[in-house]
């Protein structure tokens, strides 16, 4: 996942060298004796946006197989129910893996009918090694600053480099944090969240997650199904793809997203004077891209940090009258001002970027295995790249540290359980970062759940983000449990595709604030 601020608020290359392992959690108790969390001390840190949001810690065992040895701390964050009728917790996620929550909490609060947000705490966590939980890891600061190298490995030089930096944020991983990185996994901040249930002192929790939060919700059910009373999935990881078959698949989304954003910029012509063949617009940005790895722009923004600039576009289609802007600008009028702005806001990392990027190569490098021969990656990105262009080489070199982490890889988590109460699942059609099909897999794995389909959407995280249809749904399962049964084919229910945003008239949003809100908190790859 890469925090960014929202604009609103070849040939064979061997790579000499190996990383030092770190070993394996234990995978059987060494204590008997069950861990016991304090209940969390509640205190004020109202922002103006948020003027009841209170925070707390709780310690967790950084190694629940050892529940009396070393612990770590995790930041949390409330808006307390103000209701008579009190229905309990409700944990929000923004997902990542890397994302923090804490703010997610109040607009997750603020954005919810005020009588059905009123019967809950919701509650907000950074889980550990996010954010303002402690220790929060930052493998290598600065890792994305400009400018890298071409992702396209166009050369041997060229692939040896990407090899070199990846498998050095691997090794820096190793060095710092050895001792924490066996336990920094799904698995790991699923058994947190017990623990905090156990805190709020509740013997169930409603819970409520976007994108790998859905993943973290459907392992927390599927080992958790007696603690779990309400279970709210938004944009769902496909279970079955766990970690390096999702991102391969997610190569084919995204371009046909960035492609779907050419077919809005031709069919806006009148404003951005690109043309109306949609493939020709395509070729110019392509062109583009190849001037700024000639010339970066601003000595900032070149290949590899154009397409950083342009990836969040497939995840919410809020941010293409921005993005068409700045092509627009640097194609026509030689200005590349606004594409700098566009990168600032949308491509550039800071500290947080940083710290979540650690969290997420931490958790996806542990949770499953990963080819550990490079020639794997090669053979498979050089085909996708052939077909799918946009994305192929970039999400490569992302997830490349894999390839050489630190430690074993994991099992990934089993989900599916017939114990559940009824669960409500959200997803779009046109999703690129959580394909369509992860919805209908979760779907069927947990017994009872009904699934609303955003019909025509390619947003990623749907929910309080505008669509009335998709929210009363929402509304109504939070205040009395009810789900839709039985639409046509996968889905219980659909809803029409909110309208594609229009071009910038002012410098105001062109879409829903609420929905540029929600996308500046969940962030990007993830």
């Amino acid at each position: 996942m890469r925090k960014r601020a929202a604009v609103l608020c070849g040939a064979a290359v061997v790579l000499a060298g190996s990383v030092t392992a770190v070993p394996a959690e234990a995978g059987t108790p060494r204590a008997a004796e069950p861990f016991h969390a304090a209940k969390p001390a509640w205190q004020k840190c109202a922002t103006d946006d948020y003027p009841t949001l209170q925070c707390a810690s709780v310690d967790v065992p950084l190694d629940h197989s050892d529940p009396t040895g070393r612990t770590i701390t995790l930041a949390l964050s409330r808006v307390p129910h103000t209701a008579k009728k009190y229905q309990g917790p409700l944990l929000v996620n923004p997902g990542g893996p890397g994302g923090s929550g804490l703010t997610l909490a109040g607009f997750v609060a603020a954005s919810l009918p005020k009588k059905v947000a009123a019967q809950y705490d919701v509650i907000g966590f950074d889980p550990r090694g996010v954010g303002s939980s402690e220790p929060a890891l930052d493998c290598a600061p600065d890792h994305f600053g400009p400018v890298r190298p071409d992702p396209v490995p166009t050369s041997p030089e060229v692939e040896r480099a990407g090899l070199e930096r990846a498998k050095s944020f691997a090794e820096a991983c190793g060095r710092k944090y050895g001792d924490l990185l066996p336990h920094i996994n799904t698995g790991a901040t699923v058994r947190d969240m017990e623990v905090i249930r156990q805190a709020l002192g509740t013997k169930r929790i409603n819970y409520f997650g976007y994108s790998y939060g859905t993943y973290l919700g459907a392992v927390y059910a599927t080992l958790f199904p007696q603690r779990v009373r309400r279970l709210v999935l938004d944009s769902v990881v496909d279970p079955t793809e766990v970690w390096y078959d999702a991102n391969l698949n997610q190569n084919h989304t995204f371009n046909a997203r960035h492609r779907a954003f050419m077919d809005w910029v031709a069919k806006h012509d009148s404003t951005y004077r690109l043309g109306t063949d949609a493939e020709k617009i395509e070729a110019a940005w392509y062109a583009m891209r190849a001037g700024l790895k000639k010339e970066p722009a601003g000595g900032k923004v070149g290949a590899a940090e154009l397409e950083d600039t342009y990836i969040p576009g497939g995840y919410y289609n809020g941010y293409w009258p921005y993005l068409a802007e700045a092509f627009a600008s640097y194609v026509n009028d030689e200005d590349d001002g606004p594409l700098i702005e566009a990168y600032e806001n949308f491509g550039a990392n800071d500290a947080s970027g940083d710290n979540g990027y650690s969290v997420y190569t931490a958790v996806e490098c542990r949770d499953a295995s990963w080819p550990r021969d490079w020639g794997q990656w090669r053979k498979d990105t050089w085909e996708m790249y052939e077909r799918a262009p946009f994305m192929a080489w970039n999400n490569a070199w992302y997830n490349a540290p894999c390839a050489f982490w630190p430690t074993e890889s994991l099992r990934p988590e089993r989900i599916g359980n017939s114990e559940l109460p009824p669960a409500l699942l959200f997803q779009a059609t046109d999703d690129a970062a959580t394909p369509y099909q992860g919805g209908v897999s979760v779907h069927r794995l947990l017994a009872g759940s009904s699934l609303v389909v955003e019909s025509g959407s390619g947003n990623h995280g749907i929910t309080l983000s505008g669509n009335a249809c998709l929210d009363r749904h929402l509304a109504a399962y939070l205040a009395d449990g009810t789900v839709p049964r039985g639409g046509r084919g996968e889905a219980d229910a659909v809803c029409a595709a909110l309208p594609d945003p229009k071009p910038l008239t002012s410098r105001a949003a062109p879409s829903t604030a609420r929905g540029s809100t929600l996308h500046g908190l969940l962030g990007f790859r993830g």
